[in-house]
Parts: C-alpha cells; sequence; structure tokens
C-alpha cells in the first residue's frame, strides 16, 4: 500500500515539476536556417538522403533523380518521433507507429496528420543553405 501511495505522490509531483522545469530550461528553439558545405552534402547520390542537423532535430536533405534537392525536418507530425528513408520503397518511414511518407514527404498510410515539414534549399557560392519556409 505505502508503494502505491508513494507511487502516486510522485507522479503528482512530477506532473506539478514539469511545467517549471521546462519554465527554467526551454527546448532549443529550431533555427531559421543551416549552412552547409556544398562540397559535402551537394555529392549526394540521386535517389538518396543524407542526413544534416536541424537544430536539435535531424533533418533530411533528399536528391531527386533528376538532380533537384529538397529537404524536410526528420520528424514525424504524428508524435515527432525520428523518420528515416528506404530508399529501395522511395518512402520515409516512421518507426513508433507505422507512419508512411512518399518520397515528396506526404503522408500517405499510418497516423501521421500532416506532410513531412519542407524546407527551402539554395545553393550560394561553396555553401549549401537550408532555410525555414516563410523566412526570407
Amino acid at each position: 500500500m505505502n508503494g502505491l501511495l508513494g507511487g502516486w505522490l510522485a507522479a503528482l509531483a512530477g506532473s506539478f515539476l514539469y511545467p517549471v522545469i521546462k519554465l527554467l530550461f526551454p527546448p532549443t528553439p529550431e533555427p531559421d536556417q543551416v549552412v552547409l558545405p556544398l562540397a559535402d552534402y551537394g555529392s549526394v547520390d540521386p535517389g538518396s538522403v543524407k542526413m544534416f542537423s536541424w537544430g536539435s532535430k535531424p533533418g533530411l536533405l533528399k536528391k531527386a533523380d533528376d538532380g533537384e534537392m529538397t529537404a524536410f525536418v526528420g520528424v514525424c507530425t504524428h508524435l515527432d518521433c525520428n523518420v528515416t528513408y528506404l530508399p529501395d520503397q522511395k518512402k520515409f518511414f516512421c518507426a513508433c507507429h507505422d507512419g508512411w511518407y512518399d518520397e515528396n514527404g506526404v503522408n500517405i498510410a499510418g497516423p501521421p496528420p500532416k506532410p513531412l515539414r519542407r524546407l527551402i534549399v539554395a545553393i550560394e557560392g561553396e555553401s549549401l543553405i537550408i532555410k525555414k519556409e516563410g523566412t526570407a
């Protein structure tokens, strides 16, 4: 009985402390842009994906067969689990709850409510600039 009461009290205390801890230690803000060396990321093979850091989340840089590059925030829109690219199926997959996205990041199966978040890719000199949509 003491164990049940102690566990219940610990859960109650945790539910009160969690917002205070989040207030004192806010999460890392998402960047407006990331600058990557073109020499490292421009040579991605067509039809493949290379990961990069997008703040505290993974980013996915995909090169289409025609050479066009697109980037996504590499977390599922359902519960922020990391997604991976399966090149043999040409799909993104979230293993947490069996979520699937097509090669353009559009949700096609499972619980994800919306597509993967797209990022803007631009080449400037020897740099690959990846920005949030809506930033100048």
